[in-house]
């Protein structure tokens, strides 16, 4: 994929205005407000009142920290997955959608064992199958042949066709229930079906997490909307860079050798995988459902 297409096609990934889903999830960040956890116990007697863009900060940091060890090695083993189906020009399958469907679904099921909490697990596959209604519905070539041609566009190709099968044979596996569809796997599927590069794809991942957060935390009115581009622009972006660094190497250990086998994983990679790093946030997140009110799904 040429820069210019990928920038575009960045630009239309980043788009607020995306059905999603991700408006209804705050990942826990109401449960950790309505915990007092944006309150200062430790000087009651202060006059002045706390600082939320501080508070906001600190849950930013240890958020993403443990989502991006969680859910990159997913982000990163879906895509590789989807692309190599993709680019396998001979797909020896006579049906071009089921070679990487094994794969998927054992990433799949492993991200429900390691997802540790049902509050979690419920926002996660909602948004995972908002993204490949998106991918059907949104960003599949529409039936303008004529005008394609005519514009000088390009007609949909096999590689197109090939991805918009995987996506459909996903959807139909989810809505059978014989897979879960979380959103770190979707998210690879799309992203890879869309040509992305999958670097690009957990990057902009962890940065739509972040602004998630933020546009939570504004919905709560913990911090103003000029506060959350403030820390989007200042605070957010070393944060997701230091956290990219730290993670996009990371794998699951279910990668498939060149004969469909899965071969034993070393132990570095093993030991280095997924994992969750915030105990507190796994379980204040879990306690969101027992709040008297609240306006987020998750």
């Amino acid at each position: 994929m040429d820069s210019d297409h990928e920038a575009y096609i960045l630009l239309l990934l980043s788009d607020s205005n995306l059905p999603t889903g991700s408006f209804v999830a705050s990942a826990g960040l109401e449960s950790y407000v309505t915990h007092g956890f944006f309150t200062d116990l430790a000087s009651p007697s202060t006059l002045s009142s706390p600082d939320k863009m501080d508070y906001t900060i600190n849950f930013l940091r240890d958020s993403l920290s443990t989502y991006a060890r969680s859910a990159l090695p997913f982000v990163l083993d879906a895509h590789l997955v989807v692309q190599d189906a993709l680019q396998d020009a001979q797909g020896s399958a006579t049906d071009p959608a089921d070679y990487p469907m094994a794969r998927l679904t054992e990433l799949d099921e492993l991200y429900e064992t390691m997802t540790l909490n049902h509050v979690s697990r419920r926002a996660s596959k909602s948004q995972g199958v908002a993204l490949l209604t998106l991918f059907s519905k949104g960003f599949s070539k529409p039936q303008l042949s004529r005008h394609l041609q005519s514009s000088g566009l390009p007609i949909p190709s096999g590689s197109e066709a090939r991805a918009a099968a995987v996506v459909d044979k996903l959807k139909l596996l989810i809505r059978r229930e014989e897979t879960h569809g979380h959103l770190p796997l979707c998210w690879g599927v799309l992203t890879a079906a869309l040509g992305l590069s999958s670097e690009r794809s957990q990057y902009l991942h962890l940065f739509l997490q972040a602004r998630s957060l933020l546009s939570a935390s504004v919905r709560l009115n913990t911090i103003g909307p000029y506060a959350a581009q403030q820390l989007l622009l200042h605070a957010v972006r070393p944060i997701v860079e230091l956290e990219m660094t730290r993670c996009k190497h990371l794998a699951t250990g279910l990668r498939a050798s060149d004969d469909g086998t899965l071969p034993e994983a070393p132990d570095d990679e093993v030991l280095n995988g997924p994992a969750m790093t915030w105990p507190l946030g796994e379980i204040l997140a879990a306690r969101h459902d027992l709040q008297h009110s609240r306006i987020f799904n998750s």
